[in-house]
């Protein structure tokens, strides 16, 4: 898995103060994309135990709400082995912090990945131009869904955050 930044004390890509980890990789391509050089899954820094390092000494911090993967898209295919092994890690690890992950593909069609139950928040849907809203909460177009995975696994339907 290869990634491009770190945010540390993030606010906006999930609830309460985050870490955050973009990550290289994206197949979807969406227009007007907010990071367009994260779509190279190539680009970017190898993810090695630096970097997650960085990332435990943020979530030690009780202010730490958690953890949100995003980039790039977290769900691409050559980063989901190592990034499934890192979600579980971190839960395991944290269990009282929250997983947020945005990804382009559809909750739908995701629901069924062995790292769903490890995540708490899934922002799904590709970023569409047409339908961006700056007043969307944690989202950047009307398309996209909020998705509250635990309650959502635990009522057998989907449930939005928030």
């Amino acid at each position: 898995m290869r990634y491009h930044n770190i945010t540390k004390e993030d606010m906006l890509n999930g609830d309460g103060l985050r870490v955050v980890l973009w990550v290289a990789g994206c197949a979807h391509h969406c227009k007007n994309c907010q990071n367009p050089i994260t779509w190279d899954p190539k680009g970017g820094l190898p993810f090695d135990e630096a970097a997650k390092q960085e990332i435990f000494e943020e979530l030690e911090k009780d202010y730490v709400s958690g953890v949100t993967f995003s980039g790039g898209d977290p769900l691409y295919m050559d980063t989901r082995e190592d990034l499934f092994t890192l979600v579980r890690e971190i839960k395991n690890r944290y269990p009282n912090k929250t997983v947020w992950l945005y990804t382009g593909y559809q909750w739908e069609d995701i629901r069924g990945l062995e790292v769903i139950p490890y995540l708490d928040v899934v922002v799904d849907g590709r970023f569409v131009e047409e339908l961006k809203d700056n007043n969307l909460p944690w989202k950047g177009s009307s398309n996209q869904k909020v998705v509250d995975v635990q309650m959502t696994l635990s009522l057998g339907k989907t449930v939005l955050y928030g």
